[in-house]
Order: structure tokens, then C-alpha cells, then sequence
């Protein structure tokens, strides 16, 4: 059914019409009566629902646009990573070349055994071997007393082992070194007791001297300590020093 709009006359044509009347009873005419205008006053059409098939379309649109922004941002950072420039490892420096052909490499020492053993000669040894290893090395010597040997003892680099046979007279008589003089002025008791014809009771006096006096300014001041005569003096001159 369809509904025609009602219409209603507007203010214009009442105006037209009061003019026609003022006009006619001038002259004595009566006036047409015109058509009265109207105005749509038709309601706006409400708008319908929503289509399902566009309803369902823009549900759909989101999450497509959504992951259509992801793939591009990760593409994007894949192409930065990819873009930096790889950190160079440097080369290992090249080792130093050791002076002296014949010193042993780190860990390793050289020793010469010689005597009665099947293979005498020089013997390359792991650092911290002992007698029995350079020995071993050798040959082994089984028809030698092992006592005259200690063979748990450590060799050192450039040791020589004499096995079964003596040492040379030379080696024998190595040269010893002197032991350290004592100095009177910063000795202990017990440094000075261990002096040869100094007792505990002089290395006390020695001591109590040099608080009593100060530092000594010369050797020959250990003449004043009670205790200490000629002879003691002339045996402890060369053994001590002042500093």
C-alpha cells in the first residue's frame, strides 16, 4: 500500500491570497480561489538493516588488515637485520717464534743421562719428571743399584744423571755458595742465635744493646756487648755486615 504524503498550505500562498481579496473589492471582481500550495512533510525513510553478506564483510576486514600491518613490520625488520653489515673476526695472531733452537718448548725440559744404561744421551722429558723417568727413557738400567739414586727426585732443565758409574772429580767439587751475611741491626734473636759461638743469652744482649744505643754504626761495636771477647769477635766479623 503506498501512502501519499499529506500536504499543507504554506504562508506564501495565504499572503498571494489576502492580496487577490484587497484587489477584487477594488474593483468588485471576485477573486479565483487559487490552488493552495503544499509542502512535502513525507518522514525521511528510516534506514533499513544492514545487509548480513556487508555486515559480515567488514567483521572480516579487521583482522586482514591487521595481519596485512604485521607481515609488512616484519618484513620490514627482516630486511633491516639483514641490511647491517657481519662483524669481522679478527685472525689469531701468529705465534712467537721462541729464541734459541735449543731451549725446550713450555712444560718440556732436557736432560743428559749417561753411564750404564742401553741408551745414553739427552732425554726430553714432560716438566715435573722425575729420576726414575729419565731412566726409564734411556732403557732402564736393572743390572745397576738403584740406591745409589734417589729416584723420586725432580730433574730440572739441563740436568745430568750419572748412572752406575761416579760423577766427574769437577762435579763433585762444585763451588758452594756463601750464605748471606747477617745484618746486626734488623737480625732477630733467633738470626743471631743461629750465629756460630752466639747463644741465646748474647743474640738477647746483642738486641738490647742496639735498643738501648741505636743502630750500630760498624761491626767492631760488638766488642761492647758483655759476653763477647776477642775470639768470638774475630769468628762473627765475617758473617755479619751493617746496613
Amino acid at each position: 500500500m503506498v501512502t501519499t504524503p499529506s500536504r499543507k498550505p504554506t504562508g506564501k500562498s495565504d499572503t498571494l491570497a489576502r492580496l487577490r481579496q484587497l484587489a477584487a473589492a477594488r474593483t468588485g471582481a471576485v477573486p479565483a480561489e487559487p490552488p493552495p500550495e503544499w509542502i512535502d512533510e513525507t518522514p525521511p525513510e528510516s534506514p533499513g538493516p544492514r545487509s548480513p553478506v556487508r555486515a559480515r564483510l567488514n567483521t572480516l576486514r579487521l583482522p586482514v588488515v591487521a595481519t596485512a600491518v604485521a607481515v609488512v613490520a616484519a618484513c620490514a625488520t627482516i630486511g633491516i637485520i639483514a641490511a647491517q653489515p657481519e662483524k669481522e673476526t679478527p685472525p689469531p695472531l701468529p705465534a712467537a717464534a721462541t729464541s734459541g733452537g735449543t731451549r725446550p718448548a713450555t712444560g718440556r725440559i732436557v736432560v743428559s743421562v749417561v753411564g750404564r744404561v742401553p741408551k745414553p744421551g739427552l732425554i726430553t722429558l714432560s716438566e715435573g719428571a722425575r729420576v726414575a723417568d729419565a731412566v726409564d727413557a734411556a732403557g732402564g738400567a736393572s743390572d745397576v743399584d738403584s740406591l745409589a739414586l734417589n729416584m723420586a727426585r725432580r730433574l730440572t732443565d739441563g740436568e745430568q744423571i750419572y748412572v752406575g758409574v761416579p760423577p766427574p772429580p769437577e762435579a763433585m767439587t762444585a763451588p758452594q755458595a756463601k750464605p748471606a751475611k747477617v745484618d746486626i741491626n734488623t737480625a732477630t734473636v733467633a738470626q743471631l742465635d743461629g750465629l756460630p759461638g752466639v747463644g741465646a743469652v748474647t743474640a738477647q744482649r746483642i738486641v738490647e744493646w742496639r735498643t738501648e744505643h741505636g743502630l750500630f754504626a760498624a761491626v767492631e761495636q760488638l766488642r761492647e756487648i758483655e759476653g763477647i771477647g776477642e775470639t768470638r769477635y774475630t769468628k762473627l766479623k765475617d758473617l755479619v755486615t751493617v746496613r
